[in-house]
């Protein structure tokens, strides 16, 4: 989750109606994604939401590390699945090499774009040398709010490609474009990244 206050406040009072569906299934991206992994490799997610990815994650043999910039969400989902949920915003992560992957699924779309380079650093810094990464964005003209006053930073496909590319070491091994709703039943078309940190590039510190 973004610093945006408008868009925590409403993830924190809609927590119980994204949590309340019991047959809410996983990701679609997240099997394929988990089978480019070793077995119990280590995995950050940022957004969990309600916890539905992470436990999908747990249940098959991977060690994962459940963070969400909302209270009630790290509520829900230690509650529900009893995931070692926990609160932390993209600008907080400071993990250095710590991770095998981060799975970022509909929730950077949230970071503002000034701050989404920043963020990706971050996250780049986070994976150990040869680690895996995925996000996914809804597409658009730049940075807006939707009906319900969330934050989105709405990139275009270059932009997007562009700011991951501008950091070294980097290379986006899948991209894919869908269409695909929300919480606003809106349609958009979106951009799924699978990205790969340079398997013989050091981690540093900043």
């Amino acid at each position: 989750m973004s610093g945006d206050e408008a868009t925590i406040a409403f993830y924190q009072r809609e927590a119980p109606h994204y949590t309340a569906s019991g047959a809410q299934a996983q990701s679609r991206h997240l099997d394929a994604f988990l089978d480019r992994l070793d077995a119990g490799a280590r995995i950050l997610e940022l957004g969990c939401g309600g916890g539905r990815d992470a436990a999908h994650m747990a249940s098959r043999g991977f060690s994962v590390d459940p963070t969400d910039g909302t209270p009630a969400m790290v509520r829900k989902a230690r509650e529900r699945w009893g995931l070692p949920a926990r609160l932390m915003r993209f600008d907080e992560l400071e993990a250095i090499g710590e991770y095998d992957a981060v799975w970022a699924h509909a929730s950077l779309l949230h970071c503002p774009r000034d701050a989404l380079p920043s963020v990706l650093g971050r996250i780049h810094r986070a994976l150990t040398p040869g680690g895996w990464h995925f996000a996914n964005f809804k597409l658009g003209a730049g940075e807006d709010r939707d009906t319900f006053g969330r934050l989105y930073n709405f990139p275009d496909r270059e932009w997007l490609r562009a700011r991951y590319e501008d950091i070294a070491g980097w290379q986006i091994v899948e991209a894919s474009e869908y269409l695909g709703g929300g919480f606003d039943n809106i349609a958009r078309d979106w951009l799924a990244l699978t990205v790969r940190r340079d398997n013989a590039q050091k981690v540093l510190p900043t």
